[in-house]
């Protein structure tokens, strides 16, 4: 079986063509970094123009380069939440009326259960059941996975996400958008120790997170500090630090509240150097592993959502050409298979 993947939930367009024998065949990825530099953040508007210009010519694209035609698909899979409104009704449009013009089944899948899923693209890949930490731009979650839709919500992000807060934190430095993975590499010729920003909500139970007050403790000593290269390093080792041991702290907690020691990290953030050498000594110390996606599939990418889909048509899910783009969809709603 192959099935084609679209992905368009907010800056990154990116298309893939999965087939369950030989894995990914094609994949390809456009990002808008350039389109919303200016304005230092994503601009909704914008991210769904960009949608409209460049979602078909990829897919032409990856067609092409697999050498396939709309009768070798056995469906087209699109990512139909969560994300910016806008954006998801590009994809899902585009991919409702593929599916009806090519006659094929039309899977809409979430966008976080494709993160959550995108390890099983590797050649080594987690057993179920185990702990998932979603870091991205817009969520932070911990959730307990026992198998494709059996997802229990362990905790969340009340505010800000990690990614949110690594961007945030970066402007405030004044450094350029994209600023997280920027403050990341500038954090590695910070100065250890000089700066102790807290570890928000690790002093009391639970698993949930919150970052926005870890981000105005940076921005008060920004604004107390005389900036230079050199403090700016030492802001960017602190603020990280604080992140890593947050989360490293929140995941062994949850590992040992679930009785796993098995890890998966996914989404934007699981990219980040520091964040995965911490979690990969958690896991070891407590005789378990940790799986992450390959860098190019931690950010948004249409492999996962082909992926994904791949899965749920499998299972027989499959959506009218009426299903709407759902910009707020909780991930343990979904259906397990």
């Amino acid at each position: 079986m192959r099935i084609l993947g679209i992905e368009t939930s907010c800056d990154e367009t990116g298309i893939a063509i999965y087939d369950d024998e030989q894995g990914i065949m094609v994949h390809r990825l456009y990002s808008q970094i350039a389109v919303h530099a200016d304005y230092g953040g994503v601009v909704p508007e914008l991210a769904s123009r960009d949608h409209v210009r460049k979602t078909i010519p990829l897919i032409r694209e990856v067609m092409a380069e697999a050498n396939l035609k709309p009768q070798d698909l056995d469906g087209v899979a699109y990512t139909a939440g969560p994300g910016l409104v806008g954006a998801l009704l590009v994809g899902c449009s585009i991919g409702r009326s593929l599916a009806y013009g090519w006659d094929l089944p039309a899977v809409p899948v979430h966008h976080m259960e494709g993160h959550l899923l995108a390890p099983m693209l590797e050649d080594e890949v987690p057993e179920f059941p185990f702990v998932a930490l979603l870091i991205s731009g817009g969520h932070t979650q911990l959730v307990r996975v026992d198998g494709i839709g059996h997802y229990e919500l362990l905790g969340e992000s009340v505010d800000d996400a990690a990614g949110e807060a690594f961007d945030k934190t970066a402007k405030l430095l004044g450094l350029d958008y994209p600023g997280g993975p920027v403050l990341s590499k500038m954090a590695e010729s910070g100065t250890p120790g000089r700066f102790k920003f807290p570890r928000p909500m690790t002093d009391r139970p639970g698993l949930d997170f919150s970052f926005s007050g870890l981000k105005t403790s940076a921005a008060n000593c920004i604004q107390k500090e005389e900036m230079n290269e050199q403090t700016k390093a030492d802001v960017a080792w602190a603020f990280q630090d604080a992140v890593v041991a947050t989360l490293a702290i929140k995941c062994r907690r949850a590992l040992e509240q679930c009785g796993l020691n098995r890890l998966v990290v996914a989404g934007g953030v699981s990219a980040n150097k520091a964040i995965r050498a911490k979690l990969e000594e958690v896991t070891r110390k407590l005789g378990g592993d940790v799986f992450y996606p390959r860098p190019e599939f931690c950010t948004d990418n249409g492999a996962m959502i082909a992926y994904a889909g791949m899965q749920r048509l499998k299972a027989g899910v499959t959506a009218d050409l009426t299903f709407k783009a759902t910009p707020r969809w909780p991930l343990d709603t979904l259906d397990p298979i």
